[in-house]
């Protein structure tokens, strides 16, 4: 965090922004201005370089050929990569988690280089697409609550060994590969494939990307009975039978 307070970075939200993840972002700028912190965010489109000194970076989901005209640019542009070893935070969101990975299918079903941030690969299931929302036990390592969301992804993503699952699902597809596991994270780099968005379902997430950039332990409470309000409804609704 600089002296000029947290810098939040969106990405591409003229390419990367289904589903409402653009909540995302206004989430995580809400709860640090809850806390008091001087928050400067960032949106940053397709056509304009990638900040290489932000705190948290945020990257949404998208249509295929959207993901890989994101892809090329952000393989070509190099901040996000170069933000990633100066060790800032990244969270990431469906066709956003895929580009952070190896490689993925593109719109032209052929193997479209990531970035490498995380240890996945993905491919496209031959199967039903996986819709729904999503209940899954975040890694303990990370001690947060269970995860609610809402996936809808055709995408199959494989875990190499230096990445971690997200979480386990209870219900829902997650990551697509049979396994339980949703999403990935390494280090301060995380992906997802739960939208709705996934911050307002879970603000504890945002919390724990604002504790990694300002280096804490604990943040001030805030009153959550709206998001608590909301985390229920979503939570009965995936564990009702259908």
């Amino acid at each position: 965090m600089s002296n000029n307070g947290l810098r939040l970075v969106w990405v591409y939200p003229d390419l990367l922004s289904t589903y409402g993840d653009q909540g995302n972002a206004l989430v995580v700028e809400r709860r640090a201005r809850q806390r008091g912190l001087d928050v400067q965010r960032v949106d940053v489109r397709s056509d304009q370089p990638i900040p290489t000194s932000g705190d948290i970076y945020l990257i949404g989901g998208g249509e295929d050929r959207p993901q890989r005209l994101a892809a090329e640019r952000l393989r070509r542009d190099g901040g996000l990569s170069r933000a990633a070893s100066n060790g800032a935070i990244i969270f990431s969101v469906c066709a956003g988690y895929q580009i952070l990975g190896h490689e993925f299918i593109n719109d032209l079903g052929e193997r479209e280089p990531g970035l490498g941030l995380l240890d996945v690969v993905s491919t496209r299931g031959e199967g039903a697409r996986c819709v729904g929302d999503v209940l899954a036990d975040i890694d303990p390592q990370l001690g947060l609550p269970p995860l609610t969301g809402f996936e809808n992804h055709q995408g199959v993503t494989h875990l190499g060994p230096t990445a971690r699952p997200f979480a386990r699902v209870q219900f829902g597809r997650g990551n697509g590969t049979g396994d339980g596991t949703e999403g990935a994270y390494n280090d301060t780099v995380f992906g997802t494939y739960m939208h709705g968005p996934v911050m307002a379902r879970n603000p504890h997430i945002a919390d724990l990307l604002l504790k990694l950039a300002l280096d804490v332990n604990a943040l001030p409470p805030t009153d959550d009975r709206w998001y608590e309000a909301l985390r229920a409804e979503r939570i009965a609704s995936a564990t009702q039978p259908a």
